[in-house]
């Protein structure tokens, strides 16, 4: 199940909890016969039908105040269900967690479930080959007019026709959708047993049709900035794009009572304020120009924020641990390039990269390099394969690397001493294996029926702050013959487009995982992706094995069998070296102005400072000022 639906890191919903104890307790049990306020994948949902709020809210927050957010790009679309167009921050393209309403939302304490929202009730056969809904009768669009199921077909038309690629995909298994009234909608699957399928479809975000079908709109038209008619908890505000985008609470919001949201959208308003430049953001940060960060960058963290707003406590820095699966960051190769298509060469290159040297130097050796697609989780492959995977991956045999029967994956190591002479030494030498000969310039060459190719090629960056990294990977690589240099676009839109396009040798590229992966794979994976523009198949994997362990992922029967299915599609994927794995960090690097409060217990894999979180409205009055 894909929860990360863009090119960036935005705060992106739906990386989920893994391994919690007791949830996997039901694994087997089969779904609820009748209506449901809830839906589990596997197993029961944690909240009782008569819950009153989730665990990692306050419930008594109090409301008011404004929220300013940063956020380093730009943005010249408010519709963020297209291709095409950079969209404004506070918007993603499955649930928008500010402005739209999905017919069901997660609750981010559990591996995979789902409570009603705009549907009151979830209902499907055993063999999961048809869902059906029933709408709340006080869900209505922020006009008034009540939401139906017209919308909903509409929006699912609209989105697997006319939104970007992913949504056909991800919903590639669905017959039809029909209204069977005002307030009832079903759909009906082309297989059954897909447990997940019917869960996607209810985190689908609902659109207005009577509004995207008035004379004059276009809902294809990626370069828009008229707000659009919406059903969430904000309503967009003032714009000044590219700079800023504000969402200003709606009082009147049909969905503030509802348990699942107590205790949330406390803010009265929020600002995203844009920065074209990283070190500019930052410097505004700690000038009290917006209001917390994030940080992803460990030499910042530990050299930066030494300042009085730190040591006199209004600033406060905290580190928080987390259970969210890590995914996978990586220097992706683009295996539609020549070079790239030989699994060899993919995996000499992965010997000049020194991570210990590079994490000791640029991090403080806080990172753990990263040795799964699904790294920080249950579901990440280890040691050899178990007689359960086995039992997926023998009939492959002869198809999929030799390794993944024989050698547990490790990227290489180094000592750290920044000396990665033998590591070289056996990258140039499987470089001579596979053809590449040192050319008189010290570049290695290959002859070819079309004449001699030289190892060269681009790596393409859209943060600054990876160039140290990269810097010392290419140096390693001019040591055995191999040329490269770096490209970075901090322009969000000429960086989108070239990855949609497929325009690029190698990216630093992020695989965002959750704990219960499924059709998203296909997105990332499928050999029918390969050259759809726009699609999420960045690596170009096609390999027919891949899609077969993909379907049998899908189709799991459990937790446990989800596992096992996820560890052997781990497994091939790491043997066929389309990535050179980075690192992963298990903890959140909060910084945050001491007006801001957060509650006392985190879901544990996002902070949701946007949902969750709430303004003092005694130290709103201190704001950034030093103190007496």
């Amino acid at each position: 199940m894909n929860r990360a639906t863009s090119f960036f890191l935005l705060p992106l919903l739906a990386f989920l909890l893994s391994a919690l104890p007791g949830l996997s307790a039901h694994a087997d049990e089969k779904p609820p016969s009748g209506p449901q306020y809830a839906i589990a994948l596997h197993g029961k949902p944690k909240y009782p039908p008569d819950f009153k709020h989730l665990d990692y809210v306050n419930p008594d927050a109090p409301k008011g105040g404004t929220l300013r957010v940063g956020v380093v790009g730009t943005f010249d679309s408010l519709n963020p269900f297209l291709s095409k167009g950079v969209s404004a921050a506070g918007l993603t393209n499955m649930r928008s967690y500010l402005v739209y309403e999905s017919l069901m939302q997660n609750a981010f304490d559990e591996p995979f479930s789902l409570y009603g929202i705009i549907a009151k009730s979830i209902e499907m056969p055993e063999d999961r080959g048809w869902v059906r809904f029933e709408l709340r009768e006080e869900a209505k669009w922020n006009d008034g007019v009540p939401i139906s199921a017209d919308d909903v077909v509409w929006t699912f038309e609209t989105l697997t026709t006319k939104g970007e690629p992913f949504f056909k995909a991800y919903w590639g298994d669905v017959e039809s959708v029909t209204a069977d009234g005002p307030k009832t909608v079903t759909f009906k699957f082309k297989v059954k047993g897909n447990a997940e399928l019917p869960l996607i479809i209810a985190e689908m975000a609902v659109l207005p049709k009577h509004y995207w079908t008035a004379e004059g709109r276009d809902f294809a038209d990626s370069s828009s900035l008229t707000p659009p008619l919406t059903s969430g908890p904000y309503m967009i505000g003032k714009i000044n794009a590219p700079r800023s985008i504000e969402y200003v609470r709606n009082p009147n919001w049909w969905g503030k009572d509802l348990p699942f949201f107590k205790g949330m959208n406390n803010y009265e308003r929020i600002v995203f304020d844009y920065y074209m430049d990283e070190k500019v953001a930052h410097q505004a940060f700690l000038s009290g120009e917006f209001d917390y960060k994030n940080e992803n960058n460990e030499h910042l963290w530990q050299t930066t924020y030494d300042v009085p707003a730190v040591k006199d406590g209004r600033l406060i820095k905290e580190l928080i641990s987390h259970t969210r699966p890590a995914g996978m960051q990586a220097f992706a190769y683009n295996t539609r390039r020549a070079h790239f298509a030989d699994v060899k060469v993919r995996e000499a290159l992965a010997y000049a990269l020194d991570f210990e040297w590079s994490n000791k130097q640029l991090a403080f050796g806080a990172y753990t390099r990263t040795n799964s697609y699904f790294a920080n989780s249950d579901l990440a492959s280890s040691g050899l394969p178990s007689a359960e995977e086995l039992k997926i991956l023998e009939p492959f045999r002869g198809k999929i690397p030799e390794e993944v029967f024989t050698t547990e994956y490790k990227a290489p190591v180094t000592d750290g001493s920044g000396n990665a002479r033998a590591n070289l030494k056996k990258a140039a030498d499987m470089l001579e294996a596979a053809g590449y000969v040192m050319g008189p310039d010290k570049v290695r060459v290959k002859q070819t029926e079309k004449g001699p190719v030289k190892l060269e090629f681009e790596i393409l960056l859209n943060q600054v702050a990876f160039e140290r990294w990269t810097q010392p990977f290419i140096q390693n690589l001019a040591r055995i013959g191999v040329k490269a240099k770096i490209r970075t676009l901090v322009d969000a839109a000429q960086y989108q487009n070239r990855l949609m396009e497929y325009d690029f040798d190698m990216i630093v590229h992020t695989i965002g995982q959750s704990d219960s992966p499924g059709n998203e794979q296909r997105e990332y994976w499928g050999s029918d992706k390969v050259d759809i523009p726009g699609a999420r198949n960045h690596m170009g994997v096609k390999d027919p094995v891949v899609d077969e362990i993909v379907t049998q992922l899908i189709h799991a029967t459990s937790r446990e069998d989800l596992i096992t299915k996820t560890r052997a599609l781990d497994r091939v994927l790491l043997w066929n070296h389309y990535v050179i794995p980075m690192w992963h960090y298990d903890k959140w690097r909060m910084a945050y102005w001491k007006k801001l409060k957060r509650p006392q217990t985190l879901s544990g894999i996002a902070p949701l400072v946007e949902q969750t979180w709430w303004i003092d409205p005694a130290a709103q009055e201190a704001g950034t000022k030093p103190a007496p």
